[in-house]
């Protein structure tokens, strides 16, 4: 098993090299005579010239310079960002940069975790002191090399200048000696009025790799030995393995094993993350996967209904007992358990004043539900993970969210200290929150402990598509009261789920209106559903503001505006004190995106106008999009976007990001739906969960921030719930027609689909 060579533990490491606050190292490396690239971002270093990988920064004599990225990249571009602002205090030419993935280790690289909206945010400051810290070490080692006074050194690009004495040097000239000082506390960091690399457009430093094919995803991996691994699932949801018969598939070319495995061993207290489909697991190995599929088409195999179970999880919000229930469900009947369900009493989230009296006396009541179905994740490239185990190691490669969460997990299920487990951190083609659980990491290395060999897991796009872990069903109820003079009085939200509510409670328009009252309920289920692109905001954006546009015409007020009365009422007088959002950022996205889309401009009055902001993951998300009539079908053709997170650091890859979440918003907005009928998921290919096409996407997408000097938020997910009210919107706009339920075009189209 392949090690990297180090002088020193981490505990040493810690005790030398800790920045204070951050708990971040600085490490560095050099290497013989190495040449200059014109830009080193496509350079192929080999690993093993690397000394010592032990922290973020590492420079050669020759002035090579090397930053890790240290979260998991799938595709949102963290491999650039983050190591810019490393760059952006260490003054150093971003073209002589080599950027790499990190290993996993989160005592040197942090927390390693990609999701939530959260790297940018969370490294924010961290990696910029990391940066600022070496340029001040390597200052220091110029001053006492020099002999001059350190502050009296200035840097440029990589480069150490002495004016007085004429003196300069490469960062990589000091670079042993600067090693070799202690790691100083306090550094200032960079006014962002000064900043040289933050802000400034960088292509990604993995882009050639990419088009031209080379192997950087789970996918791709292979090593000698190894072999191929797949998983026979029960065909539904609701039921278990029996017993098999393996005689024909063992008769199969190139099949090693068939075996039965269990994933977690009776009585485990799952981790928050831990969530897995089914325990009981009937596995095929062989030596490719063509020769695992087919053979896996030979088994003879029994299953049999599950019982009613109770399972033990110890998430963030303490340990909770969750209830598994018995069954075969079909989507419309589930359906009709939350229609049943919506109707009794709930658990009240937040309360402001009177509701229930201003509903009373109201002169005119609105009321809409609305609901959504089942969503698959359909990462373009499916589940796999790669696992050589043996009885006292462990290396596991491959495509994962949090290397830090599964880690933990696979200690106690292999039964090895944390320190004789190896996580590499493979690109991700696509994640969305998918690949946040660990189960199929832990079936790898498990079924890699079992044939005593190097094993590749691979799911196909059937299984990948009907094992769970899905978005989450989620209905809501919308009820808003107004007096004589069509002023709003009150507000009233009631949602639930199967198996979570989709009510955030503090969020807009709570602190807007004087009574307000927020409910939630939840159903269980025996199908697993997770993290999916800002969870539960991507409903509650599509509800809520398809709600606020048929309440402002009812209003009879501009939609734009009547959101902005509300959000002006907010900061001036706001209800409440738990109030998430910043009514004045909020509003912000607002007028930029009403100035940028010329909501009001007669030159647009040929489409069918949507408008929809939301605010999610600590940034603000406007969006209007222009709707036309294409084959007899809405069309979005163009889409303008307003966004406020913060400090942007990569402005073109930044674009790139809001485009991504409009065209995935608008898809599933449009078409995404899994139902089951008696357990069994209905979609289980492309040829039926409906995707949007190429020619389906907006044929433009203008992307337009707010400039401020706030420190950077969340963008990979808020750009994406509000686009579900947009569309909806703009639809009403098109068609005449107000949409409830998703996706949309079946509900125009009154389409029977399971219950939608």
């Amino acid at each position: 098993m392949e090690k990297t060579p180090t002088n020193h533990s981490r505990r040493s490491f810690l005790k030398t090299s800790v920045l204070a606050g951050g708990g971040l190292m600085i490490s560095f490396s050099w290497l013989p005579k190495f040449a200059s690239a014109g830009n080193a971002h496509a350079l192929d270093l080999p690993e093993l010239q690397w000394n010592e990988i032990t922290g973020y920064i590492k420079i050669t004599p020759d002035n090579i310079i090397k930053i890790l990225n240290p979260n998991p990249e799938f595709g949102q571009n963290v491999m650039t960002s983050l190591p810019m602002m490393v760059a952006e205090e260490l003054d150093i030419d971003w073209q002589k940069v080599v950027v790499e993935m990190g290993p996993h280790d989160n005592v040197k690289l942090g927390p390693q975790f990609t999701g939530g909206s959260n790297s940018i945010r969370m490294y924010w400051k961290p990696l910029r002191e990391a940066g600022a810290a070496a340029r001040s070490m390597l200052i220091e080692a110029a001053a006492q090399t020099w002999g001059v006074p350190a502050e009296e050194i200035t840097t440029k690009e990589g480069i150490l200048y002495h004016e007085k004495s004429g003196k300069s040097g490469t960062y990589g000239s000091v670079a042993a000696k600067a090693a070799s000082l202690p790691i100083p506390k306090g550094i200032k960091l960079n006014n962002a009025k000064q900043f040289n690399v933050v802000r400034h457009s960088k292509k990604n430093v993995e882009g050639v790799k990419i088009v031209t094919g080379k192997p950087l995803f789970g996918m791709d991996y292979t090593t000698e030995g190894m072999l191929i691994a797949m998983i026979e699932h029960p065909p539904a949801f609701g039921m278990k393995l029996t017993s098999f018969d393996a005689t024909e598939t063992l008769k199969m070319p190139g099949i090693k094993d068939v075996f039965r495995q269990q994933l977690y061993p009776d009585g485990y207290e799952q981790a928050g993350f831990d969530t897995r489909t089914f325990n009981e697991l009937l596995v095929v190995v062989g030596n490719t996967t063509w020769e695992v599929m087919n053979a896996r088409k030979k088994l003879k195999v029994n299953w049999e209904p599950i019982a009613d179970t109770k399972e033990v999880i110890a998430g963030r919000g303490g340990k909770k007992e969750v209830v598994v229930p018995a069954g075969l469900e079909s989507s419309n009947v589930q359906m009709a358990k939350m229609i049943e369900q919506a109707k009794k009493p709930a658990q009240q989230l937040r309360k402001d004043g009177d509701p229930e009296t201003a509903f009373k006396n109201a002169a005119t009541i609105i009321e809409r539900t609305y609901t959504a179905p089942f969503l698959a994740h359909n990462c373009m490239e499916p589940m796999n993970f790669f696992a050589h185990v043996t009885d006292d190691q462990a290396l596991v490669i491959g495509p994962h969210q949090a290397p830090g969460w599964i880690e933990p997990t696979l200690s106690k299920i292999l039964n090895l200290p944390a320190d004789k487990i190896e996580i590499r951190m493979a690109r991700m083609g696509g994640g969305f929150g998918l690949r946040a659980y660990g189960h199929y990491v832990t079936e790898a290395a498990l079924i890699s402990r079992k044939v005593k060999a190097p094993v590749k897991l691979v799911y196909s796009r059937e299984d990948d598509m009907t094992y769970g872990i899905y978005r989450p069903m989620y209905t809501a109820t919308y009820r808003a009261a107004l007096d004589a003079n069509k002023n709003l009085i009150a507000f009233h939200v009631k949602g639930g789920g199967i198996p979570e509510s989709p009510i955030h409670a503090n969020r807009f328009p709570a602190g807007a209106v004087d009574n307000y009252l927020a409910e939630s309920w939840e159903l269980p289920t025996n199908i697993t559903i997770g993290a999916f692109r800002a969870p539960r905001s991507n409903f509650n954006a599509a509800a809520e503001q398809s709600f606020l546009d048929e309440l402002a015409e009812a209003m009879g007020k501009d939609p734009i505006d009547f959101r902005l009365e509300l959000l002006k009422r907010a900061k001036e007088n706001p209800v409440g004190k738990n109030n998430e959002y910043d009514a004045d950022r909020y509003a912000g996205v607002l007028k930029l995106v009403k100035e940028k889309s010329g909501w009001k401009n007669p030159a647009n009055n040929k489409y069918s106008r949507g408008v929809a902001a939301y605010f999610c993951h600590n940034s603000y998300a406007a969006h209007v999009v222009d709707v036309v009539k294409k084959d007899g079908q809405p069309y979005v053709e163009r889409v303008f976007s307003a966004m406020d997170c913060g400090i942007v650091i990569n402005p073109d890859a930044a674009t790139n990001m809001v485009q991504g979440a409009v065209v995935d918003g608008i898809g599933n907005a449009l078409y995404g739906r899994l139902s089951h009928k008696d357990g069994m998921a209905e979609q289980n290919n492309f040829t039926r969960y409906r995707m949007i096409r190429m020619r389906e996407a907006p044929k433009k997408i203008e992307v337009h921030f707010v400039e401020n000097d706030i420190d950077p938020t969340g963008l990979g997910e808020p750009p994406f719930p509000p686009i579900f009210g947009a569309v909806a919107n703009a639809i009403y706009k098109n068609t005449g027609k107000r949409v409830y339920n998703q996706p949309y075009m079946d509900a125009l189209n009154s389409t029977p689909k399971a219950g939608f």
